[in-house]
C-alpha cells in the first residue's frame, strides 16, 4: 500500500509541473456544418482496494486487488433539420486482471458487458422557434446533482432508461420536463433491455428565481410489480446564481416519500444543505461544509417502512468515493476543501463523517441494495469517516487525467458487528473524448 500511496505523489507532482497543452483544433469528427457528428470516448481506470468490503485485514479475499476497468464509445448523431436529432451510441466495458467473477455486481465486480446498445433516441423540436420538443429512445436522465436521478458515469457500466421525455423550454432558463422510463438491465450474455417491470415516471421544474437561486421542484412515480414498490417523491432543490452572494454560496434539498415499498407503508424523508466561500486568490480555494440526512427504518418487522428510497442516483459524487454508502439510513457531515492552480487542474480534499440514522436498520452501499453488515440494534451509531483526495488535469479539451486516494478510518459500528479495520482506495484514471 506504501509503494502505491507513493507513486501516487511522484505522479502528482509531475501533472502539477507540467506545462499546459495548446487546446484542439475544432472537432475533427464533425461534418456536413455539424450535420453529422461521430463521437469517440474512453475511459481507463486502475484500481487498487484493500479492505474496502469487508472492512477485515485479517483475511485476504478477491476484492482485496487491483484491477484495470475499460469502457469504450463509439457515437453518431444526425441532424438532418434543425428540428430533428437522431442519436446513437454503442458501449463496451470490461474488467481486466481481477480476481473477482468478471460478471456485474459479483463480489462488487463491475465486470464485463461486451459492446452494446448504449443510447438510440430520436428528438423532434428546435427550442429557438418553438417551445415544446419531445425526446423518445434510450437516452440518459440527469437532474439537479444526481442525488436521486444520475447516469452513474463513476461506473464502468453507467445507467440509461428507455424513455420518452417532452420538455417545455420556457425564457430565462425555465424549464419543464414530464417523463415516463424503464431503466434498462445489463445483459452480460446478451442485449440490454429495459426492465419490464419497472416504471418511472415524473414531472421535474426548473424555476430560476429572484435573480439569486435555480429553484427545480419535482415529483416523481415509482412502480416496480415485482419487489411490490408503488410510492411518491416530492421534492425540491435549491442552489444560488454563481456570483450573485459575491464568494459565499449554497445549496439544498428537501425530499419526501409516501407509498408502498417492499409492500410496506412508506413514510420517508432526506435533506441536505451545504454553503460555501471562495477566497479571491489566484488558486480560487473554495471551503465548505455540507450535511447530508436519509431516514432508516427502526423495525424491519412491522408493516411501516422508514428507510429513505434513493431511486436511481449517482451516489459516488456525494457521500464518499469509496462508495461505501448511499443515500438511505444516513448523517454525513462533510468538508470539502477545492483549487484550481491553474486552467486545467483541479484538486480536492473531502472529510466525511458517517453515523447511520438508525441502527436497526442496515447500512447500504452506494448501490443503496447492498447491506455491509446484518443491522444490529445495539452497535454504535458511528460507521467512520473517510478522506477523499483528488488530483485532476485537463492536458487538452480531448484528454484528461485523474488520480485519487480514498482512506476509511472504521468506527465503532465496525467493530461491534465484527471485524473493524480501515481501508483503503487508489487509483489512476484517463479519459479521452471526441
Amino acid at each position: 500500500m506504501k509503494r502505491q500511496f507513493i507513486a501516487l505523489i511522484l505522479i502528482a507532482q509531475a501533472v502539477l509541473a507540467a506545462d499546459p497543452a495548446p487546446p484542439p483544433a475544432a472537432n475533427p469528427l464533425a461534418f456536413a456544418d455539424g450535420r453529422v457528428v461521430f463521437g469517440i470516448e474512453d475511459q481507463t481506470r486502475f484500481e487498487y482496494r484493500d479492505n474496502n468490503f469487508d472492512f477485515n485485514s485479517g483475511i485476504r479475499t478477491a476484492t482485496d486487488d487491483s484491477w484495470l476497468l475499460n469502457r469504450a464509445r463509439i457515437g453518431l448523431q444526425l441532424k438532418p433539420a434543425d428540428w430533428f436529432t437522431f442519436y446513437v451510441q454503442g458501449q463496451d466495458s470490461r474488467e481486466i486482471g481481477s480476481s473477482r467473477p468478471d460478471i456485474p455486481g459479483r463480489l462488487g465486480a463491475e465486470g464485463d458487458n461486451p459492446f452494446d446498445l448504449r443510447q438510440a433516441y430520436a428528438e423532434i423540436g428546435d427550442a429557438k422557434s418553438f417551445p415544446l420538443s419531445l425526446k423518445v429512445g434510450r437516452q440518459v436522465l440527469l437532474y439537479g446533482d444526481q442525488r436521486l436521478i444520475g447516469p452513474l458515469e463513476w461506473s464502468n457500466l453507467t445507467r440509461t432508461f428507455d424513455a420518452a421525455k417532452l420538455r417545455y423550454a420556457g425564457k430565462n432558463g425555465l424549464w419543464v420536463d414530464a417523463f415516463v422510463s424503464s431503466v434498462v438491465v445489463i445483459d452480460r450474455f446478451g442485449m440490454d433491455d429495459s426492465d419490464k417491470d419497472s416504471l418511472f415516471s415524473g414531472l421535474y421544474a426548473h424555476i430560476p428565481t429572484l435573480g439569486i437561486q435555480d429553484t427545480e421542484v419535482y415529483a416523481l412515480y415509482f412502480d416496480d410489480t415485482n419487489r411490490n414498490d408503488h410510492f411518491l417523491t416530492l421534492g425540491t432543490h435549491w442552489k444560488s446564481t454563481p456570483g450573485k452572494l459575491g464568494p459565499w454560496d449554497y445549496e439544498s434539498e428537501f425530499v419526501a416519500q409516501n407509498g408502498t415499498a417492499g409492500g410496506r407503508a412508506l413514510q420517508a424523508f432526506a435533506s441536505y444543505v451545504e454553503g460555501g466561500y471562495t477566497f479571491q486568490q489566484p488558486w480560487k480555494p473554495r471551503l465548505s461544509l455540507e450535511y447530508s440526512y436519509a431516514s432508516g427504518d427502526g423495525n424491519a418487522a412491522d408493516r411501516k417502512q422508514g428507510a429513505f428510497q434513493s431511486l436511481f442516483p449517482t451516489n459516488h459524487l456525494h457521500y464518499g468515493f469509496m462508495d461505501a454508502f448511499s443515500w438511505s439510513n444516513i448523517h454525513n457531515v462533510v468538508l470539502h476543501l477545492g483549487a484550481k492552480p491553474n486552467a486545467k487542474i483541479t484538486t480536492s480534499l473531502d472529510y466525511h463523517f458517517f453515523w447511520l440514522a438508525d441502527t436497526a436498520d442496515t447500512w447500504r452501499r452506494a448501490n443503496a441494495a447492498t447491506a455491509v453488515r446484518p443491522a444490529k440494534a445495539s452497535a454504535s451509531n458511528d460507521a467512520g469517516s473517510e478522506l477523499d483526495l483528488l488530483l485532476a488535469y485537463a492536458v487538452c479539451t480531448n484528454f484528461n487525467v485523474a488520480l485519487g486516494y480514498s482512506h476509511f478510518f472504521a468506527g465503532g459500528y465496525l467493530s461491534d458487528t465484527g471485524a473493524g479495520s480501515d481501508a483503503d482506495f487508489v487509483y489512476v484514471m484517463t479519459g479521452i473524448k471526441f
